[in-house]
């Protein structure tokens, strides 16, 4: 259960900071395998105002040879340290249409004013800017475990973006709860993501053109720090082989991201909850 925790923070997190699940060592030719479908709540792209509910499919394998699929990502172990993990890394970034982010699944409902009860201003939205095609990104990872619940994660991808190139650099850390219930796990998370200027230019710039068709002002970002995070994550075992997992976590805007003008409000809340089967 304690390796299904990364994909939860995961889904918190989004595939721009793809989640690696624990090294598990199991014997050879066999495999761990989670399947399951939930709901999320977050916003429409990173600083909208408006958030919806979407369908969230929920998928975790890993192989006794180190390779894993968690989520939009996948990757293999390659280190046989337990304190070290490292290795080739592969992620989809969703892409972003002038609904909002391409991660959607099935129907979407607005959800007005999710945080503060009352009625939301809607925003000018991303009518008049290009969308951003989802990309396979290309990157490696490497974690370090400073105690056996206490993991230091970097991860690096490159591939997203208007022009393939842009770069996203994510370092966290994550404590996972084992002790406190056999049923229940625990695990909080915290962490930043840095980009480069291209990665920027495509989610939060606004070309000469773009501003034409808008209305928003015309903006380049620099890279930099994009965001600060927290986020949160509970499996409930229901069974050996059912269990609820859910996640929630808090992002802050941060940079030449934060003062885009396509950006309605910098901090945004994400939580989901779903049913997962474990083979």
């Amino acid at each position: 259960m304690k390796t299904l925790l990364a994909l939860s923070l995961a889904v918190a997190c989004g595939a721009a900071c793809a989640q690696t699940p624990a090294t598990n060592p199991m014997p050879d030719g066999s495999r761990d395998m989670y399947v399951g479908l939930g709901v999320v709540v977050a916003p429409d792209y990173p600083g909208a105002r408006e958030k919806r509910v979407n369908a969230l499919p929920l998928l975790q394998l890993e192989w006794s040879n180190g390779m894993f699929l968690s989520g939009m990502s996948a990757g293999m172990h390659l280190s046989r340290r337990p304190d070290l993990e490292f290795g080739p890394l592969l992620a989809l970034d969703p892409g972003r249409d002038q609904d909002g982010s391409g991660n959607k699944v099935g129907g979407a409902t607005p959800v007005q004013s999710f945080l503060a009860g009352r009625e939301a201003r809607v925003g000018q939205g991303l009518e008049g800017l290009r969308d951003v095609h989802a990309r396979l990104q290309l990157g490696a990872f490497a974690n370090l475990y400073l105690t056996p619940s206490l993991r230091l994660s970097n991860s690096f991808l490159y591939g997203a973006g208007h022009e393939r190139n842009g770069v996203v650099w994510n370092l966290g850390l994550q404590h996972i709860s084992d002790g406190l219930s056999p049923r229940h796990r625990f695990a909080v998370s915290a962490g930043i993501n840095l980009v480069n200027r291209n990665y920027n230019a495509s989610y939060f710039g606004v070309t000469a053109e773009e501003s034409v068709l808008s209305g928003y002002s015309a903006y380049a970002p620099n890279g930099g720090l994009r965001d600060i995070y927290v986020g949160a994550g509970w499996n409930w075992a229901l069974s050996p082989s059912w269990m609820i997992a859910s996640t929630a976590r808090v992002t802050r805007l941060r940079g030449d991201a934060r003062h885009s003008p396509l950006v309605e409000r910098p901090a945004n809340f994400s939580i989901s909850s779903g049913l997962v089967f474990r083979f």
